[in-house]
């Protein structure tokens, strides 16, 4: 999604939000992400701040505080964390590993392919905590502490853990994608 994003060319524009839509996006946070309420309000967006959205092309929503990305939305979709949320706060999405020899197709932005989490290095959740389609996942690689890329789940782990092959993961952004390497915008 990020991986030839311009902010010259593909920004459409940006607007302060009022004070209800912020109010909503913050409930939807809650709601989404593994975080409190108190942790929201302290470390990532104070509640006194405003928050500015800024439109890109093809529906993407960027929401930015003092012009640093925080998070996006495309469409209607799920609210997802940029990477360097991520490294601040690991736990805000589910995460999922791959092995070594997906992370060279990873860092060139390809969607993660399910036996790059059923082999030996790669990592899925129990059939206890299952997750479902739809889920914005965090992936972190074999060996590495943070997570490399966030996407979004195209099959249910215990999908991915059955069929053993297909497209698992659809990557959202990357390290050393555009939006990674966007300090503000």
């Amino acid at each position: 999604m990020f991986k030839k994003f311009s902010p010259g060319t593909d920004i459409a524009g940006q607007t302060i939000l009022k004070s209800s839509v912020q109010r909503t996006i913050r409930n939807n946070l809650l709601a989404q992400w593994n975080i409190d309420q108190t942790t929201l309000e302290t470390h990532i967006w104070p509640k006194k701040e405003a928050l500015v959205l800024v439109k890109g092309r093809e529906h993407l929503s960027i929401y930015t505080l003092h012009g640093e990305p925080l998070f996006f939305q495309h469409f209607d979709g799920p609210f997802i964390p940029t990477l360097k949320l991520l490294h601040k706060f690991p736990k805000v999405v589910p995460g999922v590993r791959v092995d070594r020899g997906a992370i060279r197709f990873l860092l060139a932005g390809a969607n993660m392919m399910a036996p790059g989490f059923t082999s030996k290095g790669g990592w899925l959740p129990g059939p206890d905590a299952p997750l479902a389609v739809g889920t914005v996942v965090s992936i972190e690689t074999e060996g590495n502490e943070h997570a490399a890329a966030v996407g979004i789940l195209k099959m249910s782990t215990e999908e991915i853990k059955a069929a053993g092959k297909g497209v698992a993961v659809e990557i959202m952004c990357y390290l050393g994608d555009d939006l990674w390497n966007l300090a503000k915008i």
